[in-house]
């Protein structure tokens, strides 16, 4: 699949699954802009795919703000030109049960994989209606289809996004734009490290998988 003349933008690209998929755009040709709060990492996923021979530039943004994300999109416009494919990876994690669970928590976790994934695809849908042309792929989890104890909020999340896709590609598939979803199971991540999942239930979660 060559995507040379195409521009990128992953969202949570600093690392783990969204690292991999900036690399692997670039090894296929596309340009690719990282989107991340986290800059250090960003800029570095940035010089793997510039040592690719491929333009990046690594971008400061907060998906759950519109703010912010709109402000991303001025630079990296301005950086790469119009955006093709949005990757909706940015997300976050955290074991916790629905009783012990707070207010913030929740929002927290439906603004950034939900919201935000409304926020950015939102914002560069008009570069992929001008172009004809577009591709979202939005990074939802087996937790969305299956649920996942003390991830209520976090399978909620996934499960919204799955549902957003159906419903965005029923929109804009007739404008040559199309809207998938992956929902990957567990993955030795460094979000997955810090979500704070004991190392039994990791364990017991890969001996299911073959």
């Amino acid at each position: 699949m060559g995507l040379s003349g195409r521009n990128a933008v992953v969202t949570g690209g600093a690392s783990g699954i969204g690292r991999a998929i900036c690399l692997r755009l670039a090894r296929d040709g596309a340009d690719v802009a990282v989107l991340d709060l986290d800059q250090g990492g960003g800029r570095q996923v940035a010089d793997e795919v510039a040592a690719l021979h491929r333009r990046a530039v690594a971008v400061e943004a907060d998906v759950a703000s519109a703010a912010s994300v709109a402000a991303a999109v001025e630079r990296l416009h301005a950086a790469l030109g119009p955006v093709h494919i949005l990757v909706n990876d940015a997300g976050i994690a955290g074991l916790v049960p629905l009783r012990e669970m707070t207010e913030d928590e929740w929002d927290r976790m439906i603004a950034v994989h939900l919201k935000g994934a409304f926020n950015c695809t939102r914002a560069l849908l008009g570069d992929m209606a001008a172009a004809g042309w577009g591709r979202i792929v939005n990074v939802s989890s087996v937790a969305g289809l299956r649920g996942a104890p003390q991830l209520v909020h976090y399978s909620a999340a996934k499960a919204g996004l799955i549902g957003f896709t159906k419903a965005l590609a029923a929109e804009v598939g007739s404008l040559g734009i199309t809207v998938n979803a992956i929902a990957p199971g567990l993955i030795d991540t460094p979000l997955l490290k810090r979500s704070g999942w004991p190392d039994a239930l990791t364990q017991a979660i890969v001996a299911q998988n073959p």
